[in-house]
């Protein structure tokens, strides 16, 4: 092995433990903290938590931390090889922790927290000056956010007649938004990163492989006999299609380019 290739190992497993810590602790107490585990909310060691070892109780990890820790490890690696136009290889390390954190918190939680929030619409817009310039980065932010505006209050206004659909009815109606206001405040922060006009790009793609997974959802429940009628009025975290689309956008250019030619 080259031994040019120990840093990239090195720190992108360093990269694979502040993601799965930060994903651990930041939903539970909002800052850094001691991990807990997530049964019986007894404190890991450091031992304990980052070797992978099971609670004192004996509870093991789930298998999200393998899982990540090696797919961190593995784009450490790519980004190394594949560094990232005017960013390079330490900042493009950086965006995938941001974007890792992102992706796991709002899977396992459907939730994008202020902490991430704020820390991503700084790295963002230095991330956007470097790779476009600043006006470009700021028309990107500024695009996005009135876009999800829109969106985000006609998911409101959806929300709504859902609710007074359920309500008479005679079902229970309940608190699912159609679309948070993490998520606009995420396509803001990526409007910054990517710039305008390739933040909308972002947007119609994170849109199209939510409803793509979402649709090969629903036929699993249906080919497993578990579909129910109400399956299509189950809401999604949008977050993941979105930090995923960003993730191609930005780490994949030419496959891009393949799509969108100029």
């Amino acid at each position: 092995m080259s031994s040019t290739l120990i840093v990239p190992l090195v720190f992108g497993w360093i990269a694979g433990w502040l993601v799965n810590y930060l994903a651990d602790v930041l939903p539970v107490s909002r800052r850094f903290s001691r991990p807990i585990c997530q049964r019986c909310q007894i404190h890991f060691t450091l031992k304990e938590y980052l070797l992978f070892f099971p609670c004192k109780n004996g509870h093991p990890r789930s298998a999200r931390p393998w899982i990540f820790q090696l797919l961190i490890l593995t784009l450490s690696m790519f980004t190394w090889i594949n560094p990232p136009s005017k960013i390079g290889y330490i900042l493009g390390l950086v965006l995938i922790i941001y974007f890792g954190v992102v992706f796991v918190i709002d899977m396992e939680h459907r939730l994008i927290l202020h902490p991430t929030s704020i820390y991503g619409a700084i790295f963002g817009l230095m991330i956007g000056t470097l790779a476009h310039g600043i006006i470009p980065s700021l028309w990107g932010g500024l695009g996005s956010l009135l876009i999800m505006l829109a969106i985000y209050y006609f998911g409101i206004l959806f929300t709504r007649a859902r609710t007074k659909r359920l309500i008479a009815s005679g079902q229970e109606p309940d608190q699912e938004e159609a679309l948070g206001a993490g998520d606009v405040i995420l396509l803001t922060i990526l409007g910054f990163i990517l710039g305008w006009p390739l933040i909308w790009f972002c947007l119609l793609m994170g849109i199209l492989l939510g409803g793509i997974v979402s649709l090969l959802i629903i036929l699993w429940m249906f080919l497993r006999g578990g579909y129910k009628e109400n399956a299509l009025m189950t809401f999604i975290p949008y977050g993941p299609y979105f930090i995923t689309s960003a993730f191609l956008i930005i780490y994949f250019p030419n496959l891009i380019k393949l799509i969108l030619p100029g």
